[in-house]
């Protein structure tokens, strides 16, 4: 069993986000190692384009989408199905719904405005499944998600390494250079969904998760120099 008390979560918090840190360093300093054994792997073939000319050109609205919605809307749909609750089941429901439907909002609505009326229609959704699905299947569906929330916890900590392949790639392309690159992701997948195991409620992997975007924010100015350390 894991502690409950609140100052026990946060330093497991504080422990995971420095055990995910130095993961981080030590797969940058085995990239470095394998770009120098083997130049011809060219891991500057692919370039987060979108993503530097955001940073550059909105930095505030980066900063919202990276520390703040993107934490809460992926959590919600990788995390969610770990060892959840009741709730929680219903939150991944309306997590994927709301992921379906960002793509039908124009890419100009205001930002407050349009994340304000998802999460709004999102709620009633919520509450409109928590009152039409018996409490007796609820309980069957998490009953299988704990037994199996091992598998689940890899599963979508793959997942949600796969899908940032598409900050470097715009179609269905997937190969050796491209699994190296978003294998950060799926260690930070691991961690997220370790804490949640551990700390049980979602809004710690979510918290993780910020805090995790927010140092890359935080040093996003000095990329170049942190890179050259390493490669």
């Amino acid at each position: 069993m894991y502690e409950q008390n609140l100052p026990s979560k946060i330093k497991n918090l504080f422990r995971h986000y420095f055990l995910t840190m130095a993961c981080y360093f030590l797969f940058f300093m085995g990239m470095g190692i394998l770009n120098t054994i083997f130049p011809e792997l060219d891991f500057d073939r692919y370039q987060q384009t979108e993503i530097y000319e955001m940073m550059t050109n909105n930095p505030l609205v980066f900063f919202i989408l990276a520390v703040i919605i993107a934490p809460i809307i992926e959590e919600c749909l990788f995390r969610s199905l770990i060892k959840p609750s009741q709730n929680e089941i219903l939150v991944f429901i309306c997590s994927w719904i709301l992921f379906i439907s960002l793509p039908f909002i124009p890419a100009k609505a205001n930002l407050i405005l349009k994340y304000s009326l998802l999460l709004l229609s999102v709620f009633i959704i919520f509450l409109f499944l928590k009152s039409i699905i018996p409490e007796k299947k609820m309980k069957k569906m998490q009953y299988y998600l704990h037994k199996y929330y091992r598998l689940i916890w890899m599963l979508s900590a793959l997942i949600f390494g796969y899908v940032h392949v598409w900050n470097y790639v715009s179609g269905f392309e997937f190969n050796f250079i491209l699994f190296i690159l978003i294998f950060p992701r799926i260690i930070a997948g691991y961690f997220f969904g370790r804490l949640k195991v551990q700390n049980q409620q979602l809004y710690w992997p979510i918290l993780l998760h910020a805090m995790n975007n927010g140092i890359v924010v935080l040093l996003s100015s000095k990329a170049d120099e942190i890179t050259n350390l390493f490669i």
